[in-house]
């Protein structure tokens, strides 16, 4: 009774010192309270609103894309796969919180020479060796009781890398949408590109005509016709890189899409315009972002994980205390005897605590600290690099927007231009090749356009993915497989 009395106290101070590592992420993280980029279309957005953003282009052929994808691609099948692997894996680590049962039973036939036996016969006793059959099984139960939260922390580090795993397979998801929506539309804007450039090509070919008429006519010479067969060549030999951008840009469309390259080609291959609308501006405030971008919710259950594991590591420092309970019966029958059979049961426990063991103890206190700190230190450089990629989203969607109007502009001029020179070629003020040129000036126009306005398109989904759009709170990672 003194012994208790001595012992209960002690391991009331041990558990009252063992208390589990905490941290708070967000902490030292910087306060930022807006955006300095953002426009004036950005307003605040519920986060909800971004779970479904490439519908806001109103593009059919994207849309199904994008269902086709997310049920196909094989990134979305394997973080599915690794999510389904974590949260087995926490069942693994909570199961050593619970008592473990064993069923054990064995059976089998044996001779041993300390077991002799006197056998009378007619050449009188004979000594022997018998057989014996010898049978037995029990149940072994064993609890070891989480004392100091070791096991309980384990548990919870599994729990939070499963979590993370969770987020990770967000976060491809987001790259995913991302990746198939800005693919989708450089393609139409590399279609709309070559059907300009065809327009081109045929113009370059009337003006060799009309040169080529001058020259035989003499009011042209030899290097006039050289220079326009040089022009000629040299807008030509665009086509074919602009004709395997296409393909490959459908190829790449295929295999996002979980299929074979080419197996998009006849959806895809025909030319359609950019889409006429897109998405309104997402406006979400920095704060928010650190629960809608899947990589630093990834980051800060990395930060909880590593914490759970420095608390584990700690209460190796403290005893531990196994409850043990076993029952069971055996049974050995030899020769023509009465088998003997017998009952047994046995209830024991055991404290051990961790008295040498060269600092191994210690040193893996060392390491769990290093690695939360180093988890720390990624959370911190995720939430800067997250405001770094809004920031340069909203940047590069404000220099697409003036470049289209600027764009927009120089084609208007260029149209009005090639309108009177087409009036001043009718009353013979000016030549045809007045003429052709300015409409060649209005096709350079409207090429650059095209590229401002696919820049443009690119720049809003690069916003999205920037503020992890794409994924719902509701959603389980694993739900569409």
């Amino acid at each position: 009774m003194k012994a208790r009395a001595l012992v209960l106290p002690l391991l009331a101070s041990l558990v009252a010192g063992c208390t589990p590592t905490r941290v708070d992420p967000a902490a030292s993280l910087p306060k930022v309270e807006r955006w300095r980029n953002a426009e004036a279309g950005a307003a605040a957005t519920d986060p909800r609103s971004l779970a479904s953003w490439w519908q806001g282009f109103q593009d059919p052929v994207l849309n199904r894309l994008v269902t086709q994808a997310l049920a196909a691609n094989r990134d979305i099948k394997a973080a599915q796969a690794r999510v389904r692997e974590a949260r087995a894996m926490v069942d693994v680590a909570e199961s050593t919180l619970y008592p473990s049962i064993e069923l054990s039973g064995s059976g089998g036939r044996e001779k041993r020479i300390d077991r002799i036996i006197a056998v009378p016969g007619p050449q009188g006793v004979k000594l022997v060796t018998p057989a014996a059959n010898a049978v037995s099984g029990g149940l072994v139960a064993r609890w070891e009781i989480d004392l100091f939260g070791g096991r309980r922390l384990e548990a919870e580090a599994a729990a939070e890398q499963a979590a993370s795993t969770d987020e990770g397979a967000r976060g491809v998801r987001v790259g995913l949408l991302a990746n198939l929506a800005t693919n989708y539309l450089e393609l139409r804007g590399i279609q709309a590109r070559t059907g300009i450039l065809r327009e081109h090509i045929a113009l370059q070919q009337q003006r060799l005509r009309t040169v080529q008429a001058l020259f035989a006519a003499g009011r042209a010479n030899r290097g006039d016709v050289a220079r326009q067969q040089t022009a000629l060549r040299s807008t030509e030999a665009v086509l074919p890189d602009l004709l395997r951008a296409a393909d490959v840009t459908i190829h790449r469309l295929g295999v996002l899409a979980g299929e074979t390259p080419t197996r998009l080609q006849t959806l895809l291959a025909p030319a359609a315009p950019l889409p006429a609308a897109a998405p309104r501006l997402p406006g979400l405030l920095p704060a928010q972002l650190l629960e809608q971008r899947p990589d630093l919710r990834l980051a800060k259950r990395t930060v909880n994980a590593t914490a759970a594991a420095l608390g584990a590591a700690e209460a190796e420092l403290y005893p531990r205390l196994v409850l043990s309970a076993s029952g069971g019966f055996g049974a050995l029958a030899v020769g023509g005897y009465p088998s003997l059979a017998e009952t047994v049961y046995a209830l024991g426990s055991g404290l051990s605590a961790p008295l040498f063991n060269a600092g191994r103890i210690r040193a893996g206190i060392t390491a769990a600290d290093a690695r939360l700190e180093q988890a720390a230190a990624e959370y911190e450089r995720a939430f800067l690099t997250a405001l770094e990629d809004v920031e340069n989203a909203y940047v590069g969607h404000r220099a697409a927007t003036e470049q289209v109007e600027q764009w927009a502009r120089a084609e208007e001029a260029a149209v009005l231009s090639h309108r009177d020179a087409e009036a001043f070629h009718v009353r013979g003020a000016t030549d045809l090749l007045s003429v052709l040129d300015a409409r060649r000036a209005q096709l350079e126009a409207r090429e650059a356009r095209v590229r401002a306005q696919t820049a443009l398109a690119v720049s809003v989904v690069s916003l999205y993915r920037a503020f992890g759009g794409g994924w719902s709170a509701g959603a389980d990672p694993v739900a569409s497989r």
